[in-house]
């Protein structure tokens, strides 16, 4: 597979994206803005960006998409999306955590990467990452959890080792008290860009490399934390919600 086109999305929340890649190089990347809702946003953005660099969905080898966390709709609406063109051209599908890209966007390179952005109901999804040579290693699960516990989460498990953080809503952990303790250790915590697809991209494309494709039918959404729909169903918040 010398030449890999590649189509990735991110429909996490309303902060979604999507680009297309001709391997590493990106062609075309473009941000959801305003509030539309992602059912009548990705088919239409996906046509442009193809047609802008000259190519057609049966020309689309690969599909990377951010499975979570994140918005139940939002994830649905990408999954079901890259479903139905896998089934319509035969495009292979790679699933990508939202917080491995973000973690993947960090400039400063230490044996941790903390990522993390906003859950609301006063929390964040998190995740804490080992750096290899051949990418990025979770360390135990993603979570939803307050900006402070995850915070305190991550110092129990690297020790006195350094932390680089980074955030696509960096106030809510540099707002907390347990904060100023990395800050003290010299950590720094980094804004991202929202625009992750590109990065989501990078990843599936190296995961197709090394045939680590996802089946269709066991694309599933990383959610962490249960819909309102089923809390409420079963009578109220419970873990992870």
């Amino acid at each position: 597979m010398p030449f890999v086109i590649l189509l990735a999305l991110d429909t996490c929340d309303a902060r979604g994206s999507l680009a297309l890649l001709r391997d590493n190089d990106l062609l075309f990347a473009v941000a959801h803005e305003g509030a539309s809702d992602y059912s009548g946003w990705v088919l239409p953005t996906a046509e442009v960006a193809l047609r802008s660099s000259g190519l057609a969905m049966r020309d689309v080898e690969v599909c990377a998409v951010a499975s979570g966390p994140g918005s139940f709709t939002g994830v649905r609406i990408a999954l079901t999306t890259v479903k139905a063109w896998s089934e319509a051209y035969g495009t292979a599908i790679v699933s990508v955590s939202r917080l491995e890209a973000l973690a993947a966007e960090s400039a400063i390179r230490t044996n941790f990467i903390a990522a993390c952005f906003n859950a609301n109901r006063n929390q964040v999804y998190g995740g804490l990452f080992r750096t290899q040579d051949a990418g990025l290693q979770l360390v135990e699960e993603e979570m939803v959890a307050a900006p402070a516990d995850f915070i305190s989460w991550v110092a129990q498990r690297v020790g006195e080792e350094k932390v680089s953080w980074i955030s696509l809503d960096p106030d809510l952990l540099t707002s907390q008290e347990a904060w100023q303790a990395r800050l003290q250790a010299g950590e720094t915590l980094a804004r991202s860009a929202n625009v992750l697809a590109p990065a989501i991209g990078r990843i599936g494309r190296q995961r197709a490399l090394e045939g680590r494709y996802t089946d269709v039918l066991a694309l599933d959404a990383e959610y962490i934390r249960r819909p309102d729909a089923e809390v409420y169903w079963k009578g109220g918040p419970g873990r992870g919600s």
